[in-house]
């Protein structure tokens, strides 16, 4: 009998394994995109471990996917491929018709961009850039871009002409090499360029404070579980490997978001920067 009863024992551990093997196996894996700002392997070292602390938090799964261009991404983001993302937020406005995305958490600190100059370069007004090259990491970047074409043109009667130079690093290499006269960023990447880029470079102006690039979610994803990631990225914030973590995103300290952070920006004119067609103006 004790035979028997310990091969019964052994046989029902069993069954529990394989039930929650198989219900593990069944949690679907949402496909999280994430904007290209980075060179591609930086890019997964950053966001990667993130991913997997937040979908264990959620107990759900994730694969992480990119693009080798912004365009592409944008492509991707209009068709509704991804069910959670983080991106622009100007993308997140110009896509709540079509695919909806729900922000769900952000930094809390404002995005600002930056006009950088070579270091040893005489301009130190924006008006001296009129008809000049300025580089930007996608024509489409937020503070990089739109927001600064959009102040150059308005406060400053400048157009300029842009040069897509990929991404935030490959501006500030542009501009430290003078292969450029100026080049469009925002703080927070500048901040994080090595000492022998940044000293070669000086900024010239400062955009005003726009809210921060969010997580948001498709639709189609369940509210419960929309629920549950924001909350699992909130929670990874509060302890200190889960906010180191996250500074290297940057995206901390860390906010809860909604479609109504982004609002303001709708009336600030700012689809007249928005490159559509993928062409430089």
């Amino acid at each position: 009998m004790r035979w028997m009863a310990g091969r019964l024992v052994l046989l029902l551990a069993l069954v529990v394994q394989c039930w929650g093997t198989v219900a593990a196996a069944a949690e679907p894996a949402y496909l999280f995109g994430v904007v290209p700002q980075f060179e591609r392997r930086q890019l997964f070292a950053v966001w990667q471990p993130v991913l997997d602390e937040v979908a264990k938090r959620a107990g759900i799964g994730f694969e992480m996917t990119t693009a080798l261009s912004v365009r592409e991404f944008e492509q991707d983001l209009s068709n509704g491929r991804f069910d959670f993302v983080f991106t622009n937020p100007f993308h997140i406005l110009q896509e709540r018709r079509r695919s909806g995305y729900i922000p769900l958490v952000r930094g809390a600190a404002p995005l600002k961009g930056v006009l950088v100059v070579p270091a040893d370069s005489p301009v130190s007004s924006p008006q001296e850039l009129k008809g000049k090259v300025l580089a930007v990491p996608t024509p489409n970047a937020l503070g990089a871009s739109i927001m600064m074409q959009a102040d150059l043109d308005r406060l400053f009667g400048v157009r300029v002409k842009l040069r897509d130079v990929n991404t935030h690093a490959s501006v500030f290499l542009h501009v430290a090499n003078r292969l450029v006269d100026a080049g469009g960023s925002v703080q927070k990447v500048l901040g994080e360029q090595k000492p022998e880029i940044r000293d070669r470079v000086r900024v010239i102006y400062t955009t005003r404070g726009m809210p921060s690039h969010p997580v948001a979610a498709h639709p189609r994803v369940p509210q419960e579980v929309r629920e549950r990631v924001r909350r699992a990225f909130l929670d990874l914030a509060t302890t200190p490997e889960g906010a180191a973590m996250l500074d290297k995103l940057p995206m901390n300290p860390i906010s809860a978001a909604a479609m109504a952070d982004y609002a303001v920006m709708e009336e600030w004119g700012l689809d007249k920067y928005w490159d559509v067609e993928g062409k430089l103006k």
